[in-house]
């Protein structure tokens, strides 16, 4: 799925896990499981960056998501022993998964394979308000096409996010998931009018006008579908 040549990058592996749930109690178990429970044995296990979040604006809310980095493949698996071997943690998934209720209605993840372009999560420099966070998605009609819309953010388009103003915070290719083949990234604001101010100036760039006009790389060639969510930090989140 590597698009782009010359040497090798290292990138990482991104695991999102939405738990899907409603309003009510297990919004508050599952965020003191994850704050108390998970996210403490994933720094001990050396995972990171993680991110922690809720939906604002999205379909299938309320859920909360959980974004953790990992360096390789063989990080994924020793992370996994690791963890499974942690007496905290396990005393925490106890108390969690007891219980006649469950904790959530269901929960669902993907992994996702850095972009060259970008190949390991940037969290955002600290800032006296936590931030929104958009997470958008983005379907191909194929893997070819995928993987020119890969390219094309490495050519210019993360440049212009960033020069618009945004903060990008991951760019992932979806290697295990749904829907595939689809990629999904990341981009910070420090409030809804941010947000609307950084896009419009996005919108208006004559080098992404440019790139967008690039024959092969038009939305109705590479894109047949786009989602988009509004999200904001749960506050003992690292990425906020």
């Amino acid at each position: 799925m590597q698009a782009q040549t010359g040497a090798p990058v290292k990138r990482a592996f991104l695991e999102l896990r939405y738990f899907k749930m409603r309003n009510g109690p297990q919004v508050a178990r599952t965020t003191a499981y994850l704050e108390k429970g998970w996210f403490p044995a994933a720094v001990r296990a050396g995972v990171g960056p993680v991110g922690f979040f809720s939906a604002v604006v999205a379909p299938d809310a309320p859920f909360i998501l959980s974004l953790a980095s990992y360096a390789s493949f063989g990080q994924i698996e020793a992370v996994h022993q690791q963890i499974a071997a942690d007496k905290e943690f396990q005393a925490a998934a106890d108390e969690f998964n007891s219980g006649t209720e469950p904790p959530y209605i269901r929960m669902e993840s993907s992994l996702l394979w850095a972009f060259p372009s970008m190949p390991a999560v940037e969290a955002p420099p600290p800032a006296r308000a936590a931030r929104i966070f958009e997470l958008r998605t983005y379907q191909s009609p194929n893997e070819k096409a995928g993987e020119r819309k890969v390219k094309m953010f490495g050519d210019g388009e993360i440049a212009i996010f960033r020069k618009s103003g945004m903060l990008p915070v991951f760019f992932g290719q979806t290697i295990i998931g749904a829907n595939l083949p689809n990629l999904t990234y990341m981009l910070a604001y420090d409030d809804l009018a941010a947000r609307d101010r950084t896009w419009r100036a996005f919108s208006a760039d004559p080098d992404w006008q440019k790139l967008r006009s690039t024959p092969g790389l038009s939305d109705a060639e590479i894109v047949n579908n786009i989602s988009n969510a509004i999200l904001r930090p749960l506050p003992f989140s690292p990425i906020r």
